[in-house]
């Protein structure tokens, strides 16, 4: 069976879609890979506009394709466009069109309970992929996004989900407004902080409504965030340790989410 190609305007669509300001223009963002794709048909979280085959690679005659077929709308590309638009070097031959889901507000994430991430600068795309895919395993009640975090629906954050996005509540915005949002209706802060000042994690005994903060990859987290109401923590390393001076990010928040969730 052969399927129809792209048009003009979907492949300009694509292309344009790498860019942040055309994804929060068109409220669209790709989702790139077989598994992560079966993924998000699975959850029905996301609404899928389209996908996309690699002509060269014929997915849609797979078996596990062939129904979704007859779902979505359909098309090819060519294998230089597709590789041009699924920003990764070796593409696995699918790509899904996904209509981004709306944004909570700060008042809809304060009635929950829970745990909630907060990102406070993360810049690194891997990181925020990973935390996004851990915190949809724990089910958290929402992710934060604050100022200087790499954009939820970057390619590689997307990628790095494997078919989380759009699992888990989420918003974007300035995380000092939104924490006194939060704040007045009792949820609690714990920033995750190696310094010597912060208390190990594992006294936090527990909580109904926790917020994780995670900070810069390299700076930590804002100070304007540091008030005393805020509980700084650290994840303890062995005794001795002195071979690393800190965790990664996405490992810190992942111990962090492991920790707390069994104290909710």
């Amino acid at each position: 069976m052969n399927l129809p190609t792209a048009s003009n305007r979907q492949q300009t669509l694509l292309r344009k879609l790498n860019r942040k300001k055309y994804r929060y223009k068109e409220r669209l963002f790709l989702l790139e890979g077989a598994r992560a794709v079966q993924q998000v048909i699975s959850n029905r979280e996301i609404q899928i506009r389209a996908l996309f085959f690699d002509e060269s690679q014929r997915y849609w005659e797979q078996a596990d394709w062939k129904r979704v077929t007859d779902e979505f709308e359909v098309a090819t590309l060519s294998r230089e466009l597709f590789m041009e638009v699924s920003d990764t070097d070796t593409p696995q031959g699918v790509l899904a069109l996904c209509e981004m889901p709306t944004e909570a507000t700060a008042k809809e994430l304060a009635k929950k309970s829970g745990l909630i991430i907060a990102l406070d600068g993360l810049q690194d795309p891997g990181n925020l992929g990973t935390i996004i895919r851990t915190a949809g395993w724990f089910g958290i009640s929402g992710i934060i996004s604050g100022k200087g975090t790499v954009d939820m629906f970057h390619p590689k954050v997307v990628r790095g989900t494997a078919g989380a996005t759009g699992a888990i509540p989420f918003m974007n915005g300035e995380l000092s407004e939104i924490f006194d949002t939060l704040e007045s209706e009792d949820w609690k802060a714990f920033l995750l902080d190696a310094g010597p000042q912060s208390q190990p994690l594992h006294n936090i005994s527990s909580i109904k409504k926790g917020i994780i903060v995670v900070g810069n990859e390299g700076h930590g987290i804002r100070n304007e965030l540091l008030t005393t109401n805020r509980t700084k923590v650290r994840i303890p390393s062995p005794v001795g340790q002195q071979n690393v001076e800190s965790l990664n990010a996405a490992i810190a928040a992942s111990i962090a989410l492991y920790d707390l969730s069994g104290k909710v």
